[in-house]
Protein backbone atom coordinates (compact mmCIF):
# COMPACT_ATOMS: atom_id res chain seq x y z
CA UNK A 1 0.00 0.00 0.00
CA UNK A 2 1.45 3.53 -1.31
CA UNK A 3 2.24 5.55 1.69
CA UNK A 4 -0.44 8.50 1.36
CA UNK A 5 0.68 12.18 1.08
CA UNK A 6 0.36 14.38 4.02
CA UNK A 7 -2.43 16.85 3.35
CA UNK A 8 -0.99 20.56 3.72
CA UNK A 9 -3.46 21.53 6.89
CA UNK A 10 -4.15 25.53 7.22
CA UNK A 11 -2.38 27.49 9.81
CA UNK A 12 -1.12 31.04 10.30
CA UNK A 13 1.61 32.87 7.55
CA UNK A 14 4.31 33.21 8.81
CA UNK A 15 4.44 36.96 9.24
CA UNK A 16 2.21 36.25 12.07
CA UNK A 17 3.90 33.44 13.89
CA UNK A 18 5.86 34.73 17.38
CA UNK A 19 9.34 35.19 16.61
CA UNK A 20 11.51 32.77 14.97
CA UNK A 21 14.86 32.25 17.39
CA UNK A 22 16.15 29.29 14.78
CA UNK A 23 15.25 27.56 11.76
CA UNK A 24 17.10 24.91 9.69
CA UNK A 25 16.14 21.53 7.64
CA UNK A 26 15.34 18.57 10.03
CA UNK A 27 13.69 14.93 9.39
CA UNK A 28 10.76 14.31 11.16
CA UNK A 29 9.44 11.20 11.81
CA UNK A 30 6.31 10.63 14.99
CA UNK A 31 5.31 7.50 16.51
CA UNK A 32 2.29 6.72 14.29
CA UNK A 33 4.40 7.12 10.93
CA UNK A 34 6.55 4.52 9.08
CA UNK A 35 9.16 7.22 7.35
CA UNK A 36 11.08 10.38 7.98
CA UNK A 37 10.37 13.49 6.50
CA UNK A 38 12.61 15.94 5.51
CA UNK A 39 10.69 19.35 6.22
CA UNK A 40 11.81 23.21 7.01
CA UNK A 41 11.47 23.87 10.93
CA UNK A 42 11.30 26.97 12.55
CA UNK A 43 11.25 27.66 16.38
CA UNK A 44 8.96 30.43 16.86
CA UNK A 45 8.14 30.93 20.58
CA UNK A 46 7.90 27.85 22.20
CA UNK A 47 6.33 25.55 19.46
CA UNK A 48 8.34 24.14 15.93
CA UNK A 49 6.56 24.92 12.74
CA UNK A 50 7.11 22.45 9.77
CA UNK A 51 7.22 23.39 6.33
CA UNK A 52 7.62 21.45 3.35
CA UNK A 53 10.27 24.01 2.13
CA UNK A 54 12.10 27.18 3.27
CA UNK A 55 9.81 29.19 0.64
CA UNK A 56 6.69 28.15 1.98
CA UNK A 57 4.43 30.79 3.91
CA UNK A 58 2.23 28.16 5.39
CA UNK A 59 3.27 25.61 7.94
CA UNK A 60 1.74 22.16 7.50
CA UNK A 61 2.43 20.96 10.81
CA UNK A 62 2.88 22.67 14.19
CA UNK A 63 4.47 20.91 17.21
CA UNK A 64 3.98 22.60 20.28
CA UNK A 65 6.62 22.37 23.05
CA UNK A 66 4.51 23.22 26.29
CA UNK A 67 4.10 19.52 26.50
CA UNK A 68 8.21 18.63 26.53
CA UNK A 69 8.97 16.02 29.22
CA UNK A 70 12.34 14.83 28.12
CA UNK A 71 15.04 15.18 25.17
CA UNK A 72 17.63 12.36 24.66
CA UNK A 73 20.30 11.17 21.63
CA UNK A 74 19.19 8.48 19.47
CA UNK A 75 22.00 5.90 18.29
CA UNK A 76 20.78 4.18 15.48
CA UNK A 77 22.77 4.91 12.38
CA UNK A 78 21.12 6.67 9.45
CA UNK A 79 22.05 6.42 5.71
CA UNK A 80 24.07 9.70 6.25
CA UNK A 81 27.06 8.66 8.03
CA UNK A 82 27.52 12.30 9.33
CA UNK A 83 23.43 12.54 10.45
CA UNK A 84 23.12 13.11 14.17
CA UNK A 85 19.10 11.96 15.41
CA UNK A 86 17.41 12.87 18.66
CA UNK A 87 13.85 12.07 20.29
CA UNK A 88 11.73 14.20 21.94
CA UNK A 89 9.09 12.84 24.50
CA UNK A 90 5.83 14.79 25.08
CA UNK A 91 2.66 14.44 26.71
CA UNK A 92 1.02 13.72 23.39
CA UNK A 93 3.63 11.16 22.37
CA UNK A 94 7.37 10.77 21.02
CA UNK A 95 8.85 12.24 18.17
CA UNK A 96 12.40 11.58 16.33
CA UNK A 97 14.25 14.04 14.77
CA UNK A 98 17.46 13.92 12.53
CA UNK A 99 19.71 17.01 12.44
CA UNK A 100 22.54 17.08 9.35
CA UNK A 101 25.65 16.51 12.20
CA UNK A 102 26.36 16.78 15.59
CA UNK A 103 26.63 20.58 16.01
CA UNK A 104 23.53 21.18 13.92
CA UNK A 105 21.85 18.42 16.52
CA UNK A 106 23.62 20.13 19.68
CA UNK A 107 22.11 23.95 18.55
CA UNK A 108 18.69 22.25 18.31
CA UNK A 109 19.13 20.71 21.74
CA UNK A 110 20.47 24.26 23.11
CA UNK A 111 17.34 26.04 21.79
CA UNK A 112 14.62 23.71 22.80
CA UNK A 113 16.28 23.81 26.12
CA UNK A 114 16.45 27.63 26.23
CA UNK A 115 12.23 27.98 25.35
CA UNK A 116 10.75 25.27 27.52
CA UNK A 117 13.10 25.74 30.59
CA UNK A 118 13.99 30.26 30.54
CA UNK A 119 17.58 29.11 30.94
CA UNK A 120 20.74 28.94 28.98
CA UNK A 121 21.84 25.44 29.53
CA UNK A 122 25.29 23.93 30.25
CA UNK A 123 25.31 20.47 30.33
CA UNK A 124 25.70 20.96 26.33
CA UNK A 125 28.67 21.11 24.14
CA UNK A 126 28.14 24.69 22.58
CA UNK A 127 30.30 27.56 21.67
CA UNK A 128 30.78 30.83 23.84
CA UNK A 129 29.26 32.57 20.81
CA UNK A 130 26.35 30.34 20.79
CA UNK A 131 25.37 30.29 24.24
CA UNK A 132 25.61 34.20 24.25
CA UNK A 133 22.37 33.46 21.24
CA UNK A 134 20.55 31.60 23.85
CA UNK A 135 20.97 33.94 26.88
CA UNK A 136 19.48 36.52 24.11
CA UNK A 137 16.45 33.90 23.45
CA UNK A 138 15.32 33.00 27.02
CA UNK A 139 14.79 36.84 27.34
CA UNK A 140 13.04 37.36 24.45
CA UNK A 141 11.12 34.47 25.27
CA UNK A 142 10.39 35.87 28.87
CA UNK A 143 9.02 39.10 27.51
CA UNK A 144 7.06 37.60 24.90
CA UNK A 145 5.40 35.52 27.80
CA UNK A 146 4.79 38.32 29.85
CA UNK A 147 3.16 40.01 26.58
CA UNK A 148 1.02 37.15 26.12
CA UNK A 149 -0.67 36.95 29.42
CA UNK A 150 -1.63 41.09 29.63
CA UNK A 151 -5.34 41.40 29.28
CA UNK A 152 -6.80 42.06 25.83
CA UNK A 153 -6.77 45.94 24.72
CA UNK A 154 -9.93 47.72 26.26
CA UNK A 155 -12.82 47.91 23.91
CA UNK A 156 -13.93 51.05 24.89
CA UNK A 157 -11.83 54.19 22.63
CA UNK A 158 -10.70 57.54 23.69
CA UNK A 159 -12.72 59.47 22.06
CA UNK A 160 -11.68 62.75 23.62
CA UNK A 161 -9.02 65.21 21.96
CA UNK A 162 -5.91 65.39 24.08
CA UNK A 163 -4.97 68.83 24.61
CA UNK A 164 -1.05 69.89 24.84
CA UNK A 165 1.57 67.19 25.16
CA UNK A 166 0.78 63.77 26.38
CA UNK A 167 3.13 62.68 29.27
CA UNK A 168 5.04 59.53 29.23
CA UNK A 169 3.05 57.79 32.00
CA UNK A 170 -0.19 57.58 29.59
CA UNK A 171 -0.75 53.94 28.52
CA UNK A 172 -3.92 53.11 26.40
CA UNK A 173 -5.76 50.41 28.81
CA UNK A 174 -8.54 49.86 31.20
CA UNK A 175 -9.16 49.73 34.70
CA UNK A 176 -8.35 46.40 35.56
CA UNK A 177 -4.71 46.04 33.20
CA UNK A 178 -3.89 49.05 34.41
CA UNK A 179 -3.95 47.40 38.09
CA UNK A 180 -2.08 44.35 36.19
CA UNK A 181 0.69 46.74 35.00
CA UNK A 182 1.35 48.29 37.85
CA UNK A 183 1.37 45.25 40.38
CA UNK A 184 3.61 43.58 37.64
CA UNK A 185 6.22 45.94 37.28
CA UNK A 186 6.43 47.95 40.84
CA UNK A 187 9.79 49.03 39.88
CA UNK A 188 8.67 51.19 36.84
CA UNK A 189 6.45 53.29 38.77
CA UNK A 190 3.02 53.53 40.42
CA UNK A 191 0.81 55.70 38.34
CA UNK A 192 -0.63 55.88 35.47
CA UNK A 193 -2.65 57.54 33.25
CA UNK A 194 -5.50 56.21 31.38
CA UNK A 195 -8.37 56.21 29.12
CA UNK A 196 -11.91 56.62 31.55
CA UNK A 197 -14.31 53.87 31.11
CA UNK A 198 -16.84 56.16 28.82
CA UNK A 199 -14.61 57.33 26.24
CA UNK A 200 -14.40 61.26 27.08
CA UNK A 201 -12.94 61.39 30.00
CA UNK A 202 -9.66 60.21 31.55
CA UNK A 203 -8.38 58.60 34.80
CA UNK A 204 -6.01 58.29 36.91
CA UNK A 205 -4.77 55.11 38.58
CA UNK A 206 -2.35 54.43 41.55
CA UNK A 207 -1.22 51.58 43.42
CA UNK A 208 0.52 51.56 47.00
CA UNK A 209 1.44 48.43 49.25
CA UNK A 210 -0.86 48.53 52.37
CA UNK A 211 -0.69 44.82 53.49
CA UNK A 212 -1.26 43.79 49.63
CA UNK A 213 -1.76 46.25 46.66
CA UNK A 214 -4.02 48.75 47.21
CA UNK A 215 -5.07 50.65 44.34
CA UNK A 216 -7.07 53.88 43.61
CA UNK A 217 -8.59 55.91 40.61
CA UNK A 218 -9.32 59.51 40.14
CA UNK A 219 -11.24 60.88 37.05
CA UNK A 220 -9.72 63.95 35.03
CA UNK A 221 -11.91 65.30 32.96
CA UNK A 222 -11.78 68.52 30.53
CA UNK A 223 -13.15 71.22 31.01
CA UNK A 224 -15.37 73.47 28.53
CA UNK A 225 -13.09 76.47 28.76
CA UNK A 226 -9.79 74.51 28.40
CA UNK A 227 -7.67 72.22 30.54
CA UNK A 228 -8.46 70.18 33.17
CA UNK A 229 -9.58 69.11 36.36
CA UNK A 230 -8.85 66.55 38.95
CA UNK A 231 -11.78 65.17 40.36
CA UNK A 232 -12.69 62.59 43.12
CA UNK A 233 -14.95 61.37 46.34
CA UNK A 234 -12.13 60.49 48.23
CA UNK A 235 -10.61 62.52 51.20
CA UNK A 236 -7.66 63.72 49.89
CA UNK A 237 -9.50 65.83 46.79
CA UNK A 238 -12.43 67.51 49.05
CA UNK A 239 -12.73 69.47 46.00
CA UNK A 240 -12.15 69.20 41.67
CA UNK A 241 -8.96 70.77 41.03
CA UNK A 242 -7.95 72.71 38.17
CA UNK A 243 -5.09 71.97 35.92
CA UNK A 244 -3.82 73.56 32.42
CA UNK A 245 -2.65 70.40 31.18
CA UNK A 246 -2.09 66.77 31.74
CA UNK A 247 1.82 67.75 32.64
CA UNK A 248 0.30 69.60 35.73
CA UNK A 249 -1.87 67.30 36.66
CA UNK A 250 1.17 64.28 36.84
CA UNK A 251 2.76 67.00 39.14
CA UNK A 252 -0.17 68.05 41.34
CA UNK A 253 -0.31 64.25 42.22
CA UNK A 254 3.14 63.98 43.08
CA UNK A 255 3.06 67.31 45.16
CA UNK A 256 0.07 66.34 46.94
CA UNK A 257 1.18 63.01 48.20
CA UNK A 258 5.24 64.55 48.14
CA UNK A 259 6.80 62.07 46.14
CA UNK A 260 5.21 58.94 47.50
CA UNK A 261 3.61 58.41 44.07
CA UNK A 262 5.71 58.01 40.84
CA UNK A 263 4.74 58.28 37.18
CA UNK A 264 4.78 54.89 35.63
CA UNK A 265 7.80 54.50 32.75
CA UNK A 266 7.54 50.76 30.97
CA UNK A 267 10.49 50.72 29.02
CA UNK A 268 11.22 48.07 26.63
CA UNK A 269 14.71 46.92 26.43
CA UNK A 270 17.07 47.36 22.92
CA UNK A 271 19.23 44.96 21.10
CA UNK A 272 22.83 46.15 22.50
CA UNK A 273 24.20 44.13 19.00
CA UNK A 274 23.82 43.99 15.59
CA UNK A 275 22.10 40.94 14.68
CA UNK A 276 21.44 39.35 11.06
CA UNK A 277 20.15 36.20 9.56
CA UNK A 278 22.21 34.45 7.38
CA UNK A 279 21.60 31.78 4.74
CA UNK A 280 23.83 28.58 4.20
CA UNK A 281 24.35 28.57 0.27
CA UNK A 282 25.04 24.16 0.40
CA UNK A 283 21.76 23.23 2.95
CA UNK A 284 19.63 26.27 2.69
CA UNK A 285 19.55 26.61 6.95
CA UNK A 286 19.40 29.90 8.14
CA UNK A 287 20.58 30.79 11.30
CA UNK A 288 21.51 34.25 13.76
CA UNK A 289 24.81 36.23 12.98
CA UNK A 290 25.82 38.58 15.33
CA UNK A 291 28.24 41.22 13.65
CA UNK A 292 31.12 42.05 15.17
CA UNK A 293 31.55 44.92 17.47
CA UNK A 294 35.02 45.88 16.61
CA UNK A 295 35.80 48.91 13.78
CA UNK A 296 36.50 46.72 10.53
CA UNK A 297 40.32 47.07 9.93
CA UNK A 298 41.69 49.70 7.31
CA UNK A 299 42.74 48.55 4.36
CA UNK A 300 47.02 48.70 3.76
CA UNK A 301 48.17 51.58 1.91
CA UNK A 302 49.74 50.04 -1.39
CA UNK A 303 53.23 51.81 -2.68
CA UNK A 304 53.99 54.06 -5.08
CA UNK A 305 54.69 53.51 -8.21
CA UNK A 306 57.89 53.02 -9.93
CA UNK A 307 59.12 56.11 -11.33
CA UNK A 308 57.01 58.16 -9.05
CA UNK A 309 58.86 60.63 -6.61
CA UNK A 310 58.24 60.66 -3.28
CA UNK A 311 57.98 63.58 -1.05
CA UNK A 312 60.41 63.79 1.51
CA UNK A 313 58.70 63.83 5.04
CA UNK A 314 60.94 67.11 5.95
CA UNK A 315 59.40 68.87 3.08
CA UNK A 316 55.70 67.91 3.63
CA UNK A 317 55.84 68.72 7.13
CA UNK A 318 56.62 72.14 6.21
CA UNK A 319 53.71 74.71 5.27
CA UNK A 320 53.17 75.80 2.43
CA UNK A 321 53.72 79.12 0.62
CA UNK A 322 50.73 80.91 -1.53
CA UNK A 323 51.82 82.79 -4.42
CA UNK A 324 52.17 85.79 -3.15
CA UNK A 325 55.17 84.54 -0.62
CA UNK A 326 57.33 82.60 -3.04
CA UNK A 327 60.48 84.61 -4.35
CA UNK A 328 59.55 84.45 -7.55
CA UNK A 329 56.12 84.09 -9.79
CA UNK A 330 55.61 81.17 -11.57
CA UNK A 331 53.96 83.10 -14.38
CA UNK A 332 56.12 84.26 -17.44
CA UNK A 333 56.18 87.92 -17.61
CA UNK A 334 55.53 88.55 -14.25
CA UNK A 335 57.79 91.22 -11.83
CA UNK A 336 59.78 89.33 -9.49
CA UNK A 337 60.20 90.48 -6.04
CA UNK A 338 63.37 92.70 -4.61
CA UNK A 339 65.50 92.09 -1.81
CA UNK A 340 67.48 94.92 -0.20
CA UNK A 341 71.55 93.16 0.09
CA UNK A 342 72.89 92.33 3.53
CA UNK A 343 76.11 94.00 4.86
CA UNK A 344 78.70 91.92 4.03
CA UNK A 345 81.12 90.91 7.05
CA UNK A 346 85.18 92.97 7.26
CA UNK A 347 86.76 89.85 6.70
CA UNK A 348 84.70 89.06 3.86
CA UNK A 349 85.60 92.92 2.05
CA UNK A 350 89.33 92.01 3.19
CA UNK A 351 89.59 88.65 1.24
CA UNK A 352 88.01 90.73 -1.68
CA UNK A 353 90.82 93.36 -1.99
CA UNK A 354 93.72 91.03 -1.42
CA UNK A 355 92.32 88.81 -4.18
CA UNK A 356 92.43 91.63 -6.15
CA UNK A 357 95.41 92.97 -5.36
CA UNK A 358 97.07 89.70 -5.49
CA UNK A 359 95.84 89.46 -9.52
CA UNK A 360 97.05 93.05 -10.44
CA UNK A 361 100.76 91.66 -9.15
CA UNK A 362 100.73 88.47 -10.59
CA UNK A 363 99.27 90.49 -14.24
CA UNK A 364 96.59 87.82 -14.36
CA UNK A 365 93.34 88.19 -15.69
CA UNK A 366 90.32 87.19 -13.33
CA UNK A 367 88.23 84.69 -14.57
CA UNK A 368 84.64 85.70 -15.51
CA UNK A 369 82.99 84.33 -12.17
CA UNK A 370 85.89 85.58 -9.79
CA UNK A 371 85.93 89.24 -12.14
CA UNK A 372 82.42 89.40 -11.03
CA UNK A 373 82.26 88.43 -7.02
CA UNK A 374 85.40 91.32 -7.19
CA UNK A 375 83.18 93.98 -9.06
CA UNK A 376 80.16 93.01 -6.40
CA UNK A 377 82.16 93.32 -3.52
CA UNK A 378 83.53 96.55 -3.90
CA UNK A 379 80.42 97.94 -4.68
CA UNK A 380 78.93 96.56 -1.93
CA UNK A 381 82.09 97.55 0.30
CA UNK A 382 81.74 101.38 -1.01
CA UNK A 383 77.73 101.14 -0.46
CA UNK A 384 78.25 100.42 3.16
CA UNK A 385 81.13 103.29 3.28
CA UNK A 386 78.09 105.40 2.28
CA UNK A 387 75.64 104.86 4.55
CA UNK A 388 78.33 105.21 7.41
CA UNK A 389 79.11 108.25 6.47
Amino acid sequence: MAATTPTKRAGRPRSQLPPCYHEGYLEKRATKEKVFRRLWTSMCGNALFFFNSHKDNDYVEKLDLGGFLSMADDGSRDRNLEAARFSLRLKDGEVKLTAPNLESRELWKGFIYAVVELSVPTSLNLLPGQLHLLGEVVEKERRRRKAASLPAAPTTPLYLPLLGEIPACFQPVSRREAEVLLERHPDCGNLLLRPGRDGTSLAVTTRQDLNGSVFRHYRVSQREEGGYVIGSLSSLFPQQIPCDTLHDVINCLLEKTSGTLQPFLLEEPYEENIAFVKSNDENGERSLQWAPSSPLPRAPVLPPKPGRQSQSPIRSSLPRRTASERPFCSSPGAERRTFKPLPMPPEAELQSELLSDRLKRLNVTAPPLAQTLSEELKLKLEQRRANME
